[in-house]
């Protein structure tokens, strides 16, 4: 008999085994291996060339950017976007690091919220984005907003400031003018919402990652993607990429639906790995039907092993394995084993599209 024992985010499972030995586990410790003989995928290199449009400046000295760039070299993809979040001084000393490799790297830049509240803050914060461009961003992200307003560009946040405030529609439009996408993260994953239960789906990841829908004023999943929807709808000359499935992963209808509405709508599916794969059967027939409006991307550094693992899953057809040490999650991954003609779209062709 197995006896689940949950205070707060600690659970003890007390296994009655038949050798009369008795063996306390934490959930946190759980790391299942699978038991089944099915065949066992490795591709270290893309079927096709990629452009990761969703990355970091995870690298901090010359050495591992030249690691980086032989990882790069080996997975077979050909250019890596860096959402740098960073304006001003800090975006120009990213960009000179990277832009020494040619080709190689895209940078973007953030939005400087410095004064949001002030009357004159929309029109300086349009002039450091053009200064921005001109300094050789190529497009703006990874904006960042679950609930309490945009918080992830550098160096300020700004609480209670939305996507769809009054106050970014110059700077969106802006972005257009200038052939500029705007990467956008909006809420999180769902069993993030949920309560922190024996239900919860995610709950092996529950105490470092939730959101608290008790603070005032803060929005909810639903009430975020609707600031996307708005923003996306008054901006229509605007490129927006709506970063890891637009945290829709549990009911991908709603992001197909803003998909038909919006041509201005592109979604990448970076980080967002271990919250599909386990129902590949949906998540397949959704990228067939998409496959003209999703990107790829990583958001999870840069080792060889996370490359092959997107790779295996994009690419495969393998079954019921975990990648724990990458993912946290106690779920099972499965392949999705897209066509020829879907992965050329998803790993390079939409993307070449929409970039300058």
């Amino acid at each position: 008999m197995i006896r689940i024992i949950v205070p707060l985010f600690l659970i003890v499972l007390t296994g009655n085994f038949s050798f009369g030995q008795e063996q306390d586990i934490l959930l946190k410790e759980y790391d299942p291996v699978s038991i089944y003989n099915i065949p066992k995928t490795f591709p270290v290199k893309a079927r096709f060339p990629v452009i990761d449009m969703h990355s970091h400046p995870y690298a901090k000295s010359q050495s591992e950017i030249e690691e980086w760039i032989d990882n790069m070299d080996e997975a077979g993809i050909e250019k890596t976007i860096l959402l740098t979040y960073e304006t001003g001084v800090a975006f120009d000393s990213i960009y000179d690091v990277y832009s020494k490799y040619e080709g190689r790297f895209e940078l973007w830049c953030g939005f400087d919220y410095t004064g949001y509240d002030q009357p004159d803050w929309t029109k300086k914060a349009v002039a450091e984005l053009v200064r921005c461009y001109k300094k050789g961003a190529r497009g703006v992200g990874e904006l960042g907003d679950k609930g309490e307003g945009l918080s992830y560009s550098q160096p300020t946040a700004a609480p209670g400031m939305h996507i769809d405030d009054k106050r970014m529609v110059p700077l969106l439009k802006k972005c257009g003018e200038l052939g500029m996408p705007v990467n956008i993260h909006v809420a999180e994953p769902y069993w993030m919402y949920q309560p922190i239960d024996k239900h919860n789906d995610g709950l092996m990841n529950a105490k470092t990652w939730k959101v608290d829908t008790t603070k005032n004023g803060i929005l909810g999943h639903a009430a975020l993607l609707k600031t996307l929807e708005n923003a996306v709808n008054s901006n229509s000359g605007t490129t927006f990429i709506a970063c890891h499935f637009a945290n829709t992963s549990y009911d991908l209808g709603i992001l197909g639906d803003l998909l038909e509405k919006y041509p201005n709508l592109y979604a990448d599916i970076s980080a967002r790995y271990a919250e599909t794969a386990p129902i590949p059967r949906r998540v397949k027939k959704f990228f067939e039907k998409y496959q003209d409006r999703l990107l790829y991307g990583t958001d999870m550094g840069f080792s060889p092993s996370m490359y092959t693992t997107t790779f295996r899953i994009l690419e495969t057809e393998d079954e019921h394995f975990y990648q724990k040490d990458m993912f946290s999650y106690h779920w099972a991954l499965n392949g999705f084993g897209l066509s020829d003609n879907i992965l050329k779209k998803i790993y390079y062709e939409n993307a070449r599209r929409i970039l300058q």
